[in-house]
């Protein structure tokens, strides 16, 4: 099998980078440009290496720098963005800084001769960011791409097989970015493209069947894709040696609870205990408005509850997470700065009483969790589920979470996502849900005066959840959804749509 080394320098791409290799099927995995050695790469069997983008400068002493020996390894390397500018810098190329020469957003860039760029016309647009640029390209290398501000968007040594651009060819925004990557995976590398998402299923499942044999394991069950998934994959690998723990913290889409039960304890004979902790949940709430510390507390609190159930079933070695890796991203882990902490990453409390944490999913992106999960047999109404934070509607309630506006969005919610599956299949958004805002409006019912909350609704679309567009719903459908929340959820006086972008804002509010 090819295998393509994604040697990470600290940029919120990276994981989008291995996934856009995956997506042409060729195994990608992220090393950290400070855990794997060059003479473990020279034997690791790599067919190519993509030097990732980082938020540092390459000039600056404590910047992520590597072994220039690399660049003789023989291996094909496909630098981007500050991967390109270090491999400018250890070719002794020239890096600066200059104001007028920084590019951030959609870039028009021409393109030259190079096998990277044989299918493009010669004029296409690219995603810039960068202050930093190649000032000077080093010697055996030719400039293949400019910008009117960049006067080295692209360079080469063919001859070594080291490629260099400074833009961003993962993202969606850069026209062509998929035909240079696999310009540089089958024309480049010599990959043969045989690789399958649902591969990792089977090798995920024979690797915790031989770490977990004999091994108690619980798995913390939200009923999500991510966790279900992980569930089937577990039950899979260890069998009876898995206990489910579904904690209904009393923050969930109404109706939910039963409907993970009836799922896992009926359908799929998982061994299932359901924990009724909406009281001390709420309890430990009580006050908080700030949204980190809910998620802290949120998830300090999950992990007191597995512990607590754990010791009913006797000694527990593994706590099992359906974390993935948008998760890990935005927690901040590794070099990537913090955007949000997820309950199941950057929430963990500092001493737990489980040996170890596994994590069988946290190298996915969502779309390959869902490949994964059909593979293993569950429902397709599972598998596209609508993706829901751990915290649940702590994290949808702006401001204090209360029993009263717990109930206001559970209403709110199930109204929306009700009419927003009146439309197709195909025209329905990746992901859509209701936020409980803590702003008060005027109103008025019948002839009485109202001061009620404001809700807004959410719906976006998305290939990867890395970046969405905010989804063109038609006006009929959010003029029911309105109507409907205003005069059958109490409390409510108004509804407004968010028509936000990621970035510059999250899909989730908090």
């Amino acid at each position: 099998m090819d295998r393509i080394l994604v040697l990470d320098f600290g940029g919120q791409y990276n994981q989008l980078i291995a996934r856009r290799v995956r997506e042409q099927h060729v195994y990608a995995e992220i090393r950290p440009y400070d855990g794997i050695s060059p003479e473990e790469i020279s034997e690791g069997g790599y067919s190519g290496i993509i030097f990732t983008g980082g938020p540092n400068s390459v000039y600056d002493p404590g910047s992520p720098h590597y072994d220039p020996e690399i660049l003789d390894a023989g291996i094909p390397i496909l630098g981007i963005c500050y991967g390109a500018q270090l491999i400018a810098w250890m070719a002794r190329g020239e890096v600066g800084s200059a104001e007028n020469s920084s590019e951030y957003g959609k870039t028009a860039v021409r393109t030259g001769e190079s096998v990277l760029f044989r299918e493009l016309p010669g004029e296409s647009v690219c995603w810039m960011s960068h202050t930093d640029y190649i000032r000077r390209a080093p010697a055996g290398f030719s400039v293949t791409a400019v910008t009117d501000k960049c006067p080295c968007a692209a360079m080469e040594d063919a001859g070594r097989k080291i490629y260099a651009v400074q833009f961003h060819p993962e993202v969606t925004h850069t026209e062509y970015g998929r035909q240079i990557l696999a310009a540089f995976l089958f024309s480049v590398c010599g990959c043969a493209g045989d690789w399958d998402a649902r591969d990792s299923a089977a090798r995920l499942i024979e690797k915790y069947r031989e770490e977990l044999a004999g091994r108690k394991v619980l798995l913390a069950l939200s009923g999500g894709v991510d966790s279900s998934v992980a569930a089937l994959l577990l039950h899979r690998a260890v069998g009876e040696d898995l206990t489910c723990v579904f904690v209904d913290h009393g923050l969930l889409r109404k109706g939910e609870g039963d409907r993970v039960e009836e799922m896992f304890r009926g359908r799929f004979g998982v061994k299932l205990i359901r924990v009724d902790a909406a009281d001390r949940f709420l309890e430990r709430l009580a006050g908080v408005t700030d949204p980190e510390t809910k998620r802290r507390i949120i998830g300090e609190e999950f992990i007191r509850v597995f512990e607590e159930e754990g010791k009913k079933i006797g000694h527990v070695h593994a706590l099992a997470q359906g974390t993935i890796y948008p998760d890990v991203i935005e927690s901040g882990k590794g070099a990537s700065a913090v955007i949000k902490s997820h309950h199941n990453v950057g929430g963990l409390p500092d001493v737990i009483s489980f040996d170890r944490i596994v994590e069988p999913l946290r190298d996915f992106f969502k779309d390959e969790v869902r490949s994964i999960g059909r593979m293993l047999g569950l429902p397709e109404d599972m598998v596209t589920r609508q993706p829901f934070p751990g915290p649940g509607l702590a994290v949808r309630i702006i401001g204090e979470v209360t029993r009263d506006r717990i109930t206001m969005l559970q209403e709110a919610d199930a109204v929306f996502r009700e009419e927003i599956g009146r439309l197709d299949m195909t025209e329905r958004p990746d992901q859509y849900f209701a936020v409980l805002t803590d702003t008060h409006t005027v109103g008025v019912m019948g002839d009485a005066r109202t001061y009620g909350y404001t809700a807004a609704l959410r719906a976006v679309s998305t290939d990867d959840f890395m970046t969405a567009e905010w989804s063109r719903i038609p006006y009929e459908i959010l003029e029911r959804a309105s109507s409907r929340i205003t005069n059958e959820v109490a409390g409510i006086s108004r509804v407004v749509y968010d028509i936000s972008s990621k970035p510059p804002a999250t899909v989730e509010w908090e």
